[in-house]
């Protein structure tokens, strides 16, 4: 399964246009905080797809049978700049566990560069439910690789992979890459990626804009 956000009229629609908007970019607390909402309304539309059993609910007047979750899921995101959406999706999924890499570029001076992953903190994955989320998917190196790492706390039943911005290249590609059992989300897909692999018109650089240039 695959959906794009953007294609129907909503509040994502409102929020994208701020994190692409270079004046509001200036901004950093609000570029973070729409990174947040993204990721909350990204964590309510997987909801829907997730398992629930129903419980009576004990109220001050009688029972109430609730849908609730079945299990909760894991949480796992990509170093640093997928924590804004992250917290967002925390925010929902509130008891969830959670799973960190730390992926980046590294460039050559021929301007390729290849991936690497330096570290990985992650709770067991066997048959859990696994959302791995970025802002960016530029070529989905990045977020296969960090899938290929959390791989060796086991193997999730399901993989719901987040990209607030996505790159046509980059959406196909983790569509090629990732097992079927995989269902995609994107806020919006953007046609061009350059030479450098930088999505156009996308937004500049997730990470700086949120936290500040790296050296």
């Amino acid at each position: 399964m695959s959906r794009i956000l953007n294609l129907e009229n909503s509040l994502v629609n409102v929020f994208i246009s701020e994190l692409r908007d270079s004046t509001i970019q200036k901004d950093s607390m609000r570029f973070r905080r729409n990174l947040e909402r993204l990721g909350e309304i990204m964590a309510y539309e997987i909801s829907k797809e997730l398992d629930y059993v129903v419980r009576d609910i004990v109220t001050p007047l009688g029972i109430a049978p609730t849908p609730v979750l079945k299990d909760q899921p894991v949480i796992a995101t990509i170093l640093r700049a997928g924590l804004p959406v992250h917290q967002g999706m925390l925010n929902y999924f509130d008891n969830a566990e959670n799973a960190f890499v730390s992926a980046y570029r590294k460039h050559h001076k021929d301007n390729s560069f290849e991936i690497k992953v330096e570290y990985m903190s992650s709770p067991d994955l066997n048959d859990k439910v696994l959302i791995l989320c970025d802002p960016m998917i530029a070529t989905g190196q990045s977020m296969f690789l960090a899938y290929k790492a959390l791989l060796q706390r086991g193997k999730p039943k399901h993989i719901h992979v987040v990209g607030l911005i996505a790159s046509t290249v980059g959406l196909d590609f983790v569509k090629s890459h990732f097992p079927e059992n995989t269902s995609f989300w994107m806020g919006a897909v953007d046609e061009e990626l350059t030479v450098k692999s930088y999505i156009v018109p996308g937004l500049g650089d997730a990470g700086d804009l949120a936290f500040g240039i790296k050296i």
